[in-house]
């Protein structure tokens, strides 16, 4: 590790200008390349105390040895020169967005004699037109289909197409009218090229044009009684709109433009664009990168842009690109995409109507395409099994953790306060080994002491599904299942990971301790700088930003964080739900759903009689009396108000109508994981 003062320019040296710089290891190789509108101010931020910087700056910087620059006249040929560096160094602490997989393209060959309608992958070619990408071949084909009716244009390899010439017979396609078979000199290479260039401007988008132009023709045919003529015009133009309708509108006035959207987290960043062309959507495609430095959206919107007009001029560039976020400073970059394009760029955040519609669309592509890509590389028996490697060596641990488990406090300002337990084995999550509690100790906000409650009720009862098991002879006697359901508990963990830093990790081992458990690690994930952190350390364990150990300690708290708040809405929720029902002892949902049946609401139950409540079938006498009590009881319930008119509503069906849904009154219970919910407002 290399001591950046060592390396570290001389004030002087470093001039006060636009340019880029590089920094190198100890092995001359770039590992970082960037730019500045001012080198001195720049540079001079990485050169300060080490606990100031990001953790992965930090480590880019004790990574390199070594920094030099060059000085350019404008930003923006710092932008291009920082494109042409990275391409060409390919550093490893830049961000690098790659594409999740191989695209196909819709390429029409027009550096050839004849151009070649195909389909291609992999780096685009000097002279050869590209439309798309597509999310799938046939997609292509489907649609090559359809237009080879109005623009016969080659499609056959140079193998078929020489063999052809030697022949003189044309293919299939030739004989059926979708090639107009220049290899046999049907056409001259002119009217060839021609169908070409229609085919080409059809497919950016000037689909009007050949369409009234065949409706033209389909009319004066008809009109000089050349039916047959007509019969095929008027298939051609339903061939057109066809292909036409497989894209539908999404921008009615015409848009050619680029929409990007991003999908992050603290770890990756995913990348979706669709392009739009005459208001239809195009062509989409995807990126997912390491997040390997420390970038704000604005800086991936950046890189993103690089790297889709890097290689780009002319017409490929739209008039308008649409992002999430503006990169800091954003005219450099507008003025470099103008210069790609040729003409002016507008580079800008959707704010209403159908652009920022559609950005909402693209936003929920590049988030499925975030969580396929952790699901896929999660689900990768190797890369589980280095994960959990990494994080035995990590931790000092004597063998791989195959068994994690992960708690969580959530709470609405000290309301509702729940936790959560989620159980990984071999890096993969078990949820019918998930667990739900409430904080029943005391009431109020604090984590730490809620942390202490939910370890200390979760082992005394392992310690007790030991005891019954006969593993030992004396020991704490642990809780019982009121249900009867065995060893709910019973297997013990590798590894503890509690969501929070060095408090919360005390509070957990303080409670093992007092229960005399020693066999179990512990450790602490702290979000803002996802640090581990250990019991007894004062200094957290750094993971590398790229290592799968951290990936998967990652993936385990986020799972116990949603599974926290999914239950403590869910409680909260029960409890403005709440009835004088509930308070009913022995009287579970189907007698609920039978009373309010019977009565019709909650209302009428109210004030019916005890011998009334009898005549519903299973209501003994006892429960009615219980029933009657409760009610007496319950305060009564606040007039329900028109909030349009400001009436106040008799009839309070609507309110009370719905049997509310009853909590057990156990403070855990296994429950499967739900739908993933972010974390909104003051919920914890």
């Amino acid at each position: 590790m290399a001591d950046p003062s060592s390396y570290r320019p001389k004030p002087g040296q470093i001039p006060d200008s636009p340019g880029v710089y590089r920094f190198r290891d100890e092995h001359r190789r770039v590992i970082y390349v960037g730019k500045a509108k001012s080198l001195r101010q720049r540079l001079a931020s990485y050169f300060q105390d080490l606990s100031n910087l990001h953790p992965r700056t930090r480590t880019m910087v004790t990574t390199a040895a070594s920094v030099e620059w060059t000085v350019v006249s404008t930003e923006v040929e710092a932008l291009q020169l920082e494109y042409s560096w990275i391409k060409e160094y390919d550093p490893r602490f830049n961000v690098k967005y790659r594409d999740d997989k191989s695209y196909p393209y819709l390429a029409v060959t027009m550096n050839e004699q004849f151009p070649r309608v195909q389909v291609m992958r992999g780096q685009k070619k000097k002279g050869v037109r590209y439309f798309g990408p597509y999310g799938h071949a046939w997609a292509i084909r489907d649609t090559v289909d359809l237009l080879l009716r109005v623009f016969p244009v080659r499609t056959c390899s140079a193998g078929v197409f020489r063999n052809a010439e030697r022949t003189g017979r044309p293919c299939l396609l030739g004989y059926i009218g979708k090639c107009s078979a220049p290899c046999v000199g049907r056409v001259t290479p002119e009217e060839h090229r021609e169908l070409a260039e229609e085919f080409c401007d059809f497919m950016t988008g000037r689909t009007g044009t050949y369409i009234r132009r065949l409706e033209r023709q389909m009319t004066d045919a008809a009109e000089d009684m050349e039916y047959e003529r007509a019969g095929r015009l008027r298939d051609d133009i339903g061939a057109l709109k066809k292909a036409m309708e497989k894209s539908a509108v999404v921008l009615a006035d015409a848009t050619d433009a680029d929409l990007i959207a991003l999908a992050e987290d603290e770890l990756e960043a995913a990348v979706q664009i669709f392009h739009v062309r005459g208001g239809r959507v195009r062509g989409q495609r995807g990126w997912v990168t390491d997040k390997v430095e420390a970038v704000t959206t604005g800086d991936l919107v950046e890189h993103a842009l690089q790297q889709l007009y890097g290689e780009e001029t002319g017409d490929s560039v739209p008039k308008e690109v649409l992002v999430p976020a503006l990169p800091d400073p954003v005219e450099p970059v507008q003025e470099w995409l103008t210069e790609r394009r040729g003409s002016n760029v507008s580079l800008r955040i959707p704010q209403r109507g159908d652009k920022k519609a559609l950005m909402e669309t693209v936003e929920r592509n590049a988030l499925h395409s975030l969580a396929l890509h952790k699901t896929k590389r999660a689900s990768d028996l190797t890369t589980r099994s280095r994960a959990l490697e990494e994080i035995a060596e990590a931790l000092d641990l004597d063998s791989a953790p195959l068994r994690i488990e992960c708690y969580d406090i959530s709470h609405l300002q000290g309301d509702d306060v729940v936790a959560s337990m989620v159980v990984f084995e071999d890096g993969l999550a078990r949820k019918s080994e998930y667990r739900r509690f409430q904080i029943k100790g005391f009431e109020g906000q604090d984590d730490v002491r809620s942390m202490h409650e939910v370890i200390t009720r979760r082992f005394r009862r392992y310690l007790g599904e030991k005891e019954k098991t006969g593993e030992w002879a004396d020991g704490e006697v642990g809780l019982t299942e009121e249900d009867g359901r065995p060893k709910r508990f019973a297997y013990p963990p590798q590894l503890v990971v509690v969501d929070g830093g060095k408090p919360q990790v005390t509070a957990a081992r303080r409670a093992l301790d007092e229960l005399g458990i020693d066999d179990i690690a512990v450790c602490g994930l702290a979000k803002r700088l996802e640090e581990v952190w250990l019991p007894g350390d004062d200094d957290p364990v750094v993971l590398p930003r790229t290592s799968e150990g951290l990936y998967l300690l990652q993936r385990v708290r986020d799972e116990a964080h949603r599974f926290a708040i999914t239950y403590q809405r869910t409680k909260r929720a029960r409890r403005f739900r709440a009835s004088p029902l509930d308070d009913v002892p022995g009287l579970g949902e189907t007698r609920k759903q039978a009373l309010i049946k019977h009565f019709g609401s909650v209302k009428k139950l109210r004030s019916a009689t005890i011998d009334q409540i009898c005549e519903v079938p299973g209501i003994g006498r006892k429960t009615a009396e219980s029933i009657a009590v409760a009610f007496a009881q319950a305060a009564p319930a606040a007039p329900a108000v028109n909030t349009a008119t400001g009436e106040i509503m008799e009839d309070e069906d609507h309110v009370e109508d719905a049997a509310p849904e009853t909590t057990a009154g156990v403070a855990e219970e296994p429950v499967s994981a739900g739908a993933s919910d972010e974390r909104r407002g003051q919920e914890r």
